[in-house]
């Protein structure tokens, strides 16, 4: 128990009660679905900074990098303060990539060198995302690594793509090396990549066979237009949905589409010196390459369909070749009219806000251009003037709810949290009633942990035609098993006691070192804890909530021979504790303004 504070019921007290009401207030209308052209009318045209503008203040710097990061820390914010928006995107695009494979590698190594029986698993992937999203320098890279992750998805949640742990660091490294680079040549990695190949089924895809009926599986040709560029209907520039004369959205694609292109996606398997029928089947594990599970996948001829292809009004001739083929392919989908708005606006709503306008959306496509250009896309996206101006923020429809991993991550960072193994042993927090309800490569389908145009059924986002995709992962059991976890881990720190689990403590501990020196002064450890979590989204009614609450832990008067030293210092950590949990499951904190 933190302070008195007990969030085991569903209906909670105080502060717990309160968000859960904020939350599911936004569910009190009619409705429901997914959300296809809504948002906030349309802005001027917006401008980015030209490099002449004064410096950010520190509340402009702590909502950057909320967007920009996985949760604003003091250096960071001086670092912004000091270079301006511009040149700090600048420094982190230069920024080398850490690698997690490298890290799994390493950690598999030392596994084995104790006892070489049971290796690395799902965990030490987590393991280095943690590590890199809490410590990482290179935080832009990282945080869009999440961002398409989200986009590209594949799962460790079924054993086959999660009993190959190797791949899925190797998987992150891929996003990593493309997230500043060309669209085109991510979608050729992430197509090629094995992962993805096992996930939806087209490593070891098959041409037709007239004589048994066989048709090439259809699973990744479908999902690469429906999820990963073009979208289910046409959209004009801005991200607003193509109709016909009867107010009909217009298709982006047929089911013939489909057939034309699975063919495209034959022949392909497993990175390896020959393209032995062996190789392609898998064979044993003496005879594949050690790296087949990271490396891109490469083409078997004798699988490739030899017929021709048609799909999306491009015709590939018979007998031409696995290679050619997924050139056409791929050209053919990143050259599409849809990619620029589809990509923008879901990059738009992982970093800064649910329902952008079209304005923002066409802007951000504009600099994406017909290039595909990321880096140039990441920079729209945060410097637009509907990123960067507070004003915005007080805009009921502008923002977004902070899905649970990022509230974590947030968390952790704004109070220097370290590992005592190094390792962030942070693990898997699937489970919605006791956990987060959410891990990072672990969404529940190719869908993601939710849609980007989901909408709360019966509510007043649905009434006014706004999407709200974390919300579809936010329920009563979800919010109060937040707070619990969050409620243990303040206290008694996060994740695995060690790596052996013998450990005294939870491996992740945030530091209170300097907010403890605030404890007696409620006043100033309000503004001290608000300051690091809560930035500009700490309104003056809820600093009073907030220390009326730290105020209720009494504090003992130190005794003459400090014999209640025990019992005074108590009170003190408690001070502190409530005041992180009750800001941590605030609205404040939980919505992104």
């Amino acid at each position: 128990m933190v302070a008195g504070i007990s969030v085991c019921s569903r209906s909670g007290p105080g502060r717990l009660a309160a968000l859960l009401a904020a939350l599911l207030l936004m569910a009190c209308g009619g409705g429901g679905g997914d959300a296809s052209d809504g948002g906030s009318s349309t802005p001027p045209p917006a401008t980015q900074p030209s490099g002449n503008e004064p410096k950010p203040t520190r509340d402009q710097a702590f909502r950057f990098l909320t967007q920009a990061t996985f949760g604003p820390t003091e250096a960071e914010i001086q670092s912004v303060m000091t270079l301006g928006y511009g040149p700090w995107l600048d420094q982190q695009f230069a920024k080398p990539a850490v690698s997690h494979r490298a890290l799994w590698d390493a950690a598999d190594a030392r596994i084995r060198a104790a006892d070489p029986t049971p290796g690395a698993g799902q965990r030490e992937v987590l393991d280095g995302f943690y590590r890199q999203a809490l410590s990482g320098e290179d935080q832009l890279r990282q945080r869009t690594v999440f961002a398409l992750s989200q986009i590209f998805v594949i799962s460790m949640q079924g054993s086959e793509v999660g009993d190959h742990e190797r791949g899925v660091a190797g998987y992150l490294d891929m996003l990593g090396a493309n997230a500043f680079g060309s669209y085109r040549q991510l979608l050729e990695q992430v197509a090629r990549h094995p992962m993805m190949g096992i996930y939806l089924s087209h490593l070891r895809n098959q041409k037709e066979n007239p004589a048994t009926g066989r048709v090439p599986d259809e699973n990744f040709a479908r999902e690469v237009m429906q999820l990963f560029s073009i979208g289910l209907v046409q959209l004009n520039a801005d991200g607003t949905v193509r109709k016909d004369a009867a107010g009909k959205a217009l298709e982006t694609y047929a089911g013939e589409d489909i057939s034309g292109l699975a063919k495209v996606f034959t022949g392909w398997s497993w990175y390896g010196p020959d393209t032995s029928d062996a190789r392609f089947w898998g064979g044993s594990s003496k005879t594949q390459d050690v790296d087949r599970q990271w490396q891109p996948m490469q083409a078997y001829a004798q699988f490739h369909s030899a017929s021709e292809k048609r799909f999306l009004g491009q015709t590939v001739a018979a007998q031409t070749g696995a290679p050619a083929s997924l050139k056409t392919a791929l050209d053919a989908l990143a050259g599409h009219p849809n990619v620029a708005p589809f990509i923008a606006r879901q990059l738009i709503q992982r970093l800064v806000t649910s329902n952008p306008s079209p304005a923002y959306v066409q802007r951000a496509a504009a600099a994406f251009g017909g290039a595909g250009d990321m880096k140039a896309l990441l920079r729209a996206v945060l410097l637009d003037d509907e990123a960067r101006k507070a004003e915005l923020a007080a805009d009921p429809a502008f923002g977004k709810l902070r899905e649970p991993v990022l509230r974590l991550t947030a968390l952790l960072r704004a109070f220097g949290a370290r590992s005592d193994s190094g390792s962030y042993l942070i693990g898997a927090t699937d489970d919605p009633g006791t956990q987060l309800g959410q891990t990072p490569m672990r969404a529940p389908s190719v869908f993601n942990f939710y849609r980007p145009g989901f909408v709360p059924p019966n509510s007043l986002m649905a009434a006014q035609g706004l999407a709200a995709p974390e919300m579809q992962i936010t329920h009563e059991t979800s919010i109060v098993g937040y707070a619990n976890y969050l409620r243990s881990g303040v206290d008694r720190g996060f994740g695995q006691s060690g790596l052996d689990g013998k450990a005294t403590r939870r491996d992740v501990q945030p530091d209170y070192t300097q907010v403890l020196t605030l404890a007696a002064q409620p006043a100033a450890l309000v503004d001290e804890v608000c300051q690091r979590l809560l930035g500009p989204q700490a309104n003056a009614a809820f600093k009073r909530e907030l220390q009326t609450a730290v105020e209720s832990v009494v504090v003992p008067t130190l005794k003459a021979d400090g014999s209640n030293k025990t019992q005074v210092d108590t009170a003190l950590r408690n001070r502190v504790l409530a005041a992180v949990l009750l800001s941590a499951v605030s609205p404040e904190f939980v919505v992104q303004k």
